[in-house]
């Protein structure tokens, strides 16, 4: 069987189509397709509430296309979620309303609660006893969790991303929250470690040269974000080999990494590499396939 997920973020959207397999009591889902496209819905957005009519055709072009392909690859099921970006735009209804008429495809447009709990389907694997706090960081929001012995205890989320950041949409009251919240929450729990999800921290452990299973330091990542910012955005693209919409959000994405992880004191972070598109597939497969059991489930290319 094939499922698919549709990650409608701030600055990009993402389609991976995964076979799922059953290996020695394990369920696996097995990359076959993976697209991401920078179409950053934020922009617009956190500029002036709406996401511009241009986009809008680009958007529902880029859904057309995904949707031809999960036809191609003969795909069982499918869950499309749209994040930050779409909750904040006025114009959201009547785009989702044109997607829905045009292809016939639904977009749930989750909240920042959902967005952690369908994350948290894949990050519980990857913890041990220690106590972690959970950093993701996306294009419009960011979402923190707290975990003690792989349980789940408490989570917020910000509007804060690496957009509204690079923007200067955020403010530092929003900043105070954030840090009250983690310096209460590290206090309350004794964190230990980070774990960190999403693309601009992937691309920092890869420029890190760090080794999968084994965690960055705060150190190392001061380190690159150091390198990075003594270059120019020409220069971030030609020799880094950085996307240019991941050559100007890393700088601000990985300020909020660091300060969260200042805030609780922590040295050392976790990078699986998974993220919001795993969850949904995650869910996918309860929905449909076990409503009713547990699963050990890991995900490979």
């Amino acid at each position: 069987m094939k499922l698919a997920a549709i990650d409608i973020g701030s600055n990009a959207v993402r389609c991976q189509i995964s076979s799922v397999l059953h290996q020695n009591g394990k369920v696996i889902f097995k990359r076959v397709e993976y697209i991401r496209y920078a179409i950053r819905l934020g922009e617009d957005v956190f500029s002036n509430g709406l996401i511009s009519d241009r986009k809008a055709d680009k958007f529902v072009k880029l859904l057309h296309a995904f949707q031809l392909l999960l036809e191609v690859h003969e795909v069982d099921h499918c869950m499309i979620c749209a994040t930050s970006a779409m909750r904040s735009s006025r114009n959201a209804p009547e785009i989702l309303q044109r997607v829905r008429e045009v292809l016939g495809m639904e977009i749930q447009v989750i909240d920042g609660v959902m967005e952690a709990d369908l994350i948290n389907r894949v990050i519980a694997s990857f913890l041990d006893e220690r106590n972690y706090l959970h950093i993701d960081v996306g294009g419009g929001s960011t979402e923190f969790n707290i975990y003690v012995n792989r349980e789940k205890k408490a989570s917020q989320s910000f509007e804060q991303g690496s957009i509204r950041h690079m923007q200067g949409r955020d403010s530092e009251v929003l900043w105070n929250r954030m840090r009250l919240w983690i310096e209460e929450n590290a206090k309350k729990y004794h964190l230990s470690r980070a774990i960190g999800t999403g693309g601009n921290i992937n691309k920092i452990f890869e420029l890190a040269h760090k080794t999968t299973g084994k965690p960055i330091f705060r150190k190392q990542i001061e380190e690159v974000a150091g390198r990075i910012a003594a270059m120019s955005m020409e220069e971030r693209i030609n020799e880094l080999l950085l996307n240019p919409d991941r050559a100007d959000v890393i700088l601000p994405a990985a300020e909020i990494y660091l300060s969260a992880m200042k805030w609780a004191k922590l040295e050392s972070m976790l990078v699986p590499n998974v993220g919001l598109k795993d969850g949904m597939l995650h869910a996918l497969y309860e929905q449909h396939y076990a409503p009713s059991e547990r699963f050990i489930i890991s995900s490979i290319t």
